[in-house]
């Protein structure tokens, strides 16, 4: 216990030189706590020094194996989103040595197993998954790489596909290359696209509105008396024709 107090202590106090130097903008530089960019949709970009768990300071990067990543040691992912890319880089860890890391779906937390699994494209309905059919390189994302002489290394990671939403939250490192081994350490990084949470709308209650009837007044209508036309009978008078004398041609001037 008081071992692990002591431990807590001493990565304070690293972290907090670290701290400085990364507010100095040296090399090596970022906060203790960690900074995570988003670069407008196209990606994030996350930071951080590694503490212990039981650190003073908290961190979204926790080192289990001092030894390997040691408190203070620093850690960069950057994910293009839209291009299927996550990139890690590392500082200050143990030299000229090789270590596995892989995108996990959970959080980082004092327990090296919060994390999860490994983030897999199509999932093993078994887990902890050890099929390689979807343990791989392909299904997953695998960020392995090999430490210089300063303890320096980087890795990147092309997919042809994204994540899922809210489904991959870390990245965790090994103690040795490949798709397993020992939780050394852990990231935690809020991998695009992160969970949507539904935002609960409360239905609006609508009081059906009383519309009056308009009275409408009767017009009285009046009735029309039509005078019947009375039509005269006009007596019909015969008249006298005189007959004409006809005069034959033939006889005219003789």
């Amino acid at each position: 216990m008081e071992a692990g107090i002591v431990a807590g202590a001493v990565a304070a106090a690293v972290l907090a030189a670290g701290s400085g130097a990364a507010a100095g903008g040296t090399e090596g530089g970022g906060t203790v706590g960690g900074a995570t960019v988003d670069l407008g949709g196209y990606g994030v970009r996350g930071a951080a020094r590694f503490s212990p768990p039981n650190a003073f300071v908290a961190s979204p990067a926790l080192t289990y194996d001092m030894e390997l990543v040691p408190a203070g040691a620093r850690i960069e992912v950057v994910q293009r989103a839209g291009h299927g890319r996550v990139s890690v880089r590392v500082e200050r860890l143990a030299a000229g040595r090789a270590y596995g890391a892989h995108a996990h779906q959970g959080e980082c937390g004092g327990d090296p197993a919060a994390a999860g699994g490994h983030y897999q494209r199509r999932e093993d309905p078994v887990q902890p998954s050890t099929d390689p059919a979807c343990a791989n390189p392909e299904n997953e994302v695998w960020l392995g790489f090999t430490t210089d002489a300063h303890g320096a290394g980087a890795a990147t990671a092309r997919q042809g596909w994204e994540f899922r939403p809210g489904e991959a939250r870390s990245v965790v490192l090994h103690g040795m290359p490949g798709g397993a081994g020992a939780r050394i350490a852990c990231f935690t990084v809020p991998f695009e696209p992160t969970a949507v949470e539904p935002t609960a709308v409360e239905p609006t209650a609508v009081e059906p509105a009383a519309v009056e009837p308009a009275a409408v007044e009767a017009m009285p209508v009046e009735p029309v008396t039509v005078a019947a036309t009375q039509v005269e009978r006009v007596p019909f008078e015969r008249v006298p024709v005189e007959p004409v004398p006809f005069e034959s041609p033939v006889h005219r001037g003789r």
